[in-house]
């Protein structure tokens, strides 16, 4: 059997994607009788059945659907060789993938962009946000480089993990609320709060920080965004607890919008780590993207 034509596969994933062959082909800039030539291609290659064609929208078999779904990952695949082909045609050095919890805030990607544009400008970092689990599992499947992760996370023979920084956590509260000079859990549990979703190690850290008072914490709102919480705090929806990742937080700051910001009692640290795949640790790009890393951990 001949290989498989990425042009159709990438004509049937826009057909499961806008649903009709006609949006496919405009999406696509291709002839309509293009379009249905990819498809009847494909069916006669593989023998299989992919779409059903109706009146209005086509709708993918299951044979479809399954070949849609390894396409996807065959299409970003040839996307990534041919960037990095053109990246060594230029004279560039390579692409790092870095994949970045969404505890961090954007305070400190834009500034780990801005240092290796200036000190790297051969490396090119592609970044993800991803749950810390999805980053090990895909350190370890070979789809990642680096990632940013929250600890603990164990390490295995291939992904390597080292401490990167600590933050302290505070309580953002909306401008007008009247509070003390320190937030409890006890205070905290008597107001409205918001937190990052279950399935985070942030919540199971604030959890756990409830716990030690005796309390089982219940947010009101859970988002896995730190903008979005401090914009609903802004509008006096309630606190968030959210790591300090700069050692001075100014009134004049447009992301505070004049919130109030109380440290915890008992203090509370936000633990995160590097990871990175032990094959890939001594590249060239992969070590100027640790070292600009390094050079932003909290001392």
């Amino acid at each position: 059997m001949r290989n498989l034509n990425l042009d159709q596969v990438q004509t049937l994933v826009a057909i499961a994607d806008l649903g009709t062959l006609a949006a496919a082909a405009q999406a696509l800039h291709l002839a309509p009788p293009t379009v249905s030539l990819h498809i009847s291609e494909l069916e006669s290659r593989l023998n299989a059945q992919l779409v059903v064609r109706g009146r209005r929208q086509a709708s993918l078999t299951p044979a479809g659907e399954a070949l849609v779904a390894g396409g996807r990952r065959l299409l970003a695949g040839a996307d990534e060789v041919v960037e990095q082909v053109r990246r060594r045609a230029r004279g560039l050095e390579g692409l790092v993938r870095l994949g970045t919890t969404a505890g961090v805030s954007p305070h400190l990607l834009p500034r780990l962009v801005d240092m290796l544009a200036r000190q790297s400008p051969e490396v090119d970092v592609r970044l993800d946000v991803l749950g810390s689990a999805e980053a090990m599992a895909r350190l370890a499947a070979g789809t990642l480089d680096l990632a940013i992760v929250a600890l603990p996370q164990a390490a295995t023979g291939q992904v390597q993990v080292q401490h990167w920084r600590s933050d302290p956590m505070v309580a953002l509260l909306p401008p007008g609320w009247k509070a003390p000079r320190r937030i409890t859990a006890e205070w905290l549990a008597e107001h409205p709060w918001m937190s990052f979703g279950p399935a985070t190690q942030m919540h199971r850290l604030i959890m756990a920080w409830f716990a030690q008072a005796g309390l089982h914490g219940r947010p009101r709102m859970e988002l896995n965004h730190p903008l979005a919480l401090r914009s609903l705090v802004a509008a006096g929806q309630g606190a968030a607890l959210l790591p300090l990742e700069q050692p001075e937080v100014r009134r004049d700051d447009p992301d505070n919008a004049g919130l109030q910001v109380r440290p915890l009692h008992p203090p509370l640290l936000r633990e995160l780590g590097l990871a990175y795949r032990m094959d890939q640790a001594h590249g060239a790009a992969t070590r100027a993207v640790l070292d600009a890393l390094q050079a932003l951990s909290a001392r």
